[in-house]
């Protein structure tokens, strides 16, 4: 049959990515408290496409995929991508996943369990024999305002927030410990079940706890760089203000080990 993705392009314009996305996979993932749990992840697979090829065949991404089985770790995330290097002839591969990863949680006084969800990305990104692995991951947090706090006679404003850790690192680090660090961070960490009792603890635990969208940063990034094992990090919140209507944001990123990554730096959910 007729390739039309392997004939000539005149035009000159080399693209940096091109693939698929938005792809929904069943995938298992590796799980601190009980070894592994089922989740669903929606992927991205890119290449580079040279010049003078005009198509990629889009077919060989999902066989990629599909040949490592459904078990996502650290140890066959880059080598995914470096197999589409190899099934593209490509320079760079760039493979994403994102997926819910859910951790049961005891209320702080009933002790009642639900289940929490949190936002994981894997990434691992090739150019040619380099792998840069990453680990993201967003943490649901209450902040309390310090300064409603401070010129309040009753009361303090508090909102929910976000905070998305992205990092590299030479050793494991698990994602139960980027939670736990963010969460103890914040002005109070978020239940899905709380009965009334706890609902009194979390409120006064925020207000005994105010920061502002500064302090959550910097708190969490002197956290982060107290491990020995993260070689870069990204910190970012966003709160999503309950007396404006827009939101308060800050970041803080280190780019301090990142000349010094040779090979794949492995952030992951466990061995």
């Amino acid at each position: 049959m007729q390739d039309k993705q392997s004939e000539k392009d005149m035009r000159g314009i080399r693209i940096d990515k091109v693939g698929v996305k938005g792809l929904r996979f069943p995938i298992v993932v590796r799980d601190l408290a009980h070894r592994t749990q089922n989740t669903v992840a929606t992927v991205a697979m890119y290449v580079d496409l040279p010049h003078h090829f005009k198509g990629t065949h889009m077919s060989r991404f999902l066989e990629v995929l599909h040949e490592h089985g459904r078990i996502i770790h650290v140890e066959n995330l880059p080598e995914i991508a470096k197999r589409m290097q190899e099934r593209f002839s490509s320079e760079c591969a760039h493979l994403q996943i994102d997926f819910p990863y859910f951790i049961e949680k005891k209320a702080p006084v009933s002790q009642a369990v639900g289940a929490m969800d949190y936002g994981v990305t894997l990434q691992a990104d090739t150019m040619k024999s380099k792998v840069i692995f990453t680990l993201g991951v967003a943490v649901p947090v209450t902040t309390l305002c310090p300064c409603s706090k401070g010129v309040s006679e009753r009361g303090a404003h508090n909102q929910r927030g976000v905070v998305t850790v992205r990092i590299r690192a030479r050793k494991t680090v698990w994602i139960e410990e980027v939670i736990q660090l963010v969460e103890g961070s914040a002005s109070c960490e978020l239940y899905s079940l709380l009965k009334r009792e706890d609902e009194k603890h979390v409120t006064e635990r925020a207000y005994d706890h105010p920061v502002f969208v500064e302090d959550l940063v910097r708190s969490v990034a002197l956290r982060i760089k107290k491990d020995s094992r993260v070689l870069w990090y990204r910190v970012e919140a966003e709160n999503f203000e309950s007396i404006h209507n827009h939101s308060a944001y800050a970041m803080v990123e280190s780019a301090v080990a990142a000349s010094q990554q040779t090979g794949a730096a492995s952030p992951s959910p466990g061995h």
